[in-house]
């Protein structure tokens, strides 16, 4: 930790400092909605904003990759004309959890590759990021230290944690110490500051357990051993299918893809939106063959795309902590003990091969 990488805001100043965002950039913060709800939504003034906030029912991911998302319009009044369309504005995210940061650089990963997806690279461009550390868990749904996701690493433009009446502030890109001069409301950090950081680290490494009964290094060993667990077929009786798990999800980044075209059938115009791998259309093909009619193979599918598959392409788990799967689940499937119930599985299976 270099420490002038790092400045300092008091925290009665808080307030002034989004105030003043707000003043030369449209800026979404997370808002509480009630019932122990927030969203991040474009806010008017610093007095919208909760700090305190479990995540959000739907991810800051709908800033990069938009629920619904125009493509391109055409046009064959005349000859045929089309125009590719991208939708992008610079904002500011401020209060983004680690949990969240690590969900975009999840995407940023996958979308980067090719075929590379060019309006989420734009929109990516575009949009700051200002990270607000967790000093501890968010509520019991939370899985963030198995995953890596608890501690700051990469991925914003700013990060604040907060350390008694001040907050420290990491800058981690030219984007952050451009905002730290046009607001003038930061101090220089001083070698203590760095110190007590440091504590509090040290502290959350008590504080945040692994709260799943193995490490993730064992993931993949875990998941290829647990292809055809009962686990799977008791999830069936439960999930009901809805899409709710994805559609709250950080990483998950699938989609179709529709054309409508206006009464006059002159014009129109190619969008997609978000999909679900936990809806019954998702798998079939032509001819209404469905590799995945089952539920169980839809669960199986999803649990493997957050633990397994990506561990090979990207070396990266896709599954970041924040919990909204868990809380979001009509059926109440939480993934903390979906794992837990894969992980006595697959002991019982190995003991039976020494027998």
């Amino acid at each position: 930790m270099k420490v002038e990488q790092y400045k300092i805001l008091e925290k009665s100043k808080i307030n002034d400092f989004i105030n003043s965002l707000i003043s030369f950039a449209k800026v979404a913060a997370p808002v509480y909605k009630g019932f122990k709800n927030y969203t991040f939504q474009e806010i008017k003034s610093a007095d919208e904003v909760s700090l305190k906030y479990i995540p959000t029912i739907i991810p800051p991911k709908k800033y990069f990759m938009p629920q619904k998302e125009t493509l391109l319009k055409f046009d064959v009044k005349e000859d045929l004309k089309i125009e590719p369309a991208v939708d992008y504005e610079n904002l500011i995210l401020f209060g983004v959890h680690t949990c969240d940061i690590a969900g975009i650089k999840c995407l940023n990963m996958v979308l980067s590759d090719k075929p590379k997806d060019t309006g989420y690279l734009i929109r990516k461009k575009h949009i700051t990021i200002i990270g607000l550390e967790c000093n501890d868990y968010c509520d019991e749904y939370a899985s963030c230290s198995f995953v890596g996701a608890h501690i700051p690493t990469t991925g914003y433009d700013l990060m604040f944690t907060e350390l008694g009446d001040y907050f420290i502030v990491h800058i981690h890109s030219s984007k952050g110490s451009d905002i730290i001069e046009k607001t003038e409301l930061f101090k220089p950090a001083e070698e203590f500051h760095i110190k007590e950081l440091k504590a509090l680290r040290e502290k959350k490494l008590k504080i945040f357990n692994n709260e799943v009964p193995t490490e993730r290094r064992y993931l993949p060993d875990l998941f290829d051993r647990s292809f055809n667990a009962s686990v799977w077929k008791e999830l069936e009786q439960r999930c009901l299918s809805c899409g709710n798990c994805t559609a709250v999800c950080p990483t998950c980044y699938c989609f179709d893809i529709k054309e409508e075209v206006d009464l006059s059938l002159e014009a129109g115009e190619r969008y997609r939106v978000w999909f679900s791998c936990q809806l019954d259309p998702f798998a079939k093909v032509a001819g209404g063959i469905d590799f995945r009619r089952e539920r169980s193979a839809r669960q199986r599918h999803r649990f493997y795309r957050k633990f397994r598959y990506h561990i090979d392409h990207y070396g990266m788990v896709f599954c970041t902590g924040c919990g909204r799967c868990s809380r979001t689940c009509m059926a109440k499937i939480n993934l903390k003990e979906v794992l837990t119930s894969l992980i006595k599985e697959s002991e019982t299976k190995i003991w039976r091969k020494w027998l």
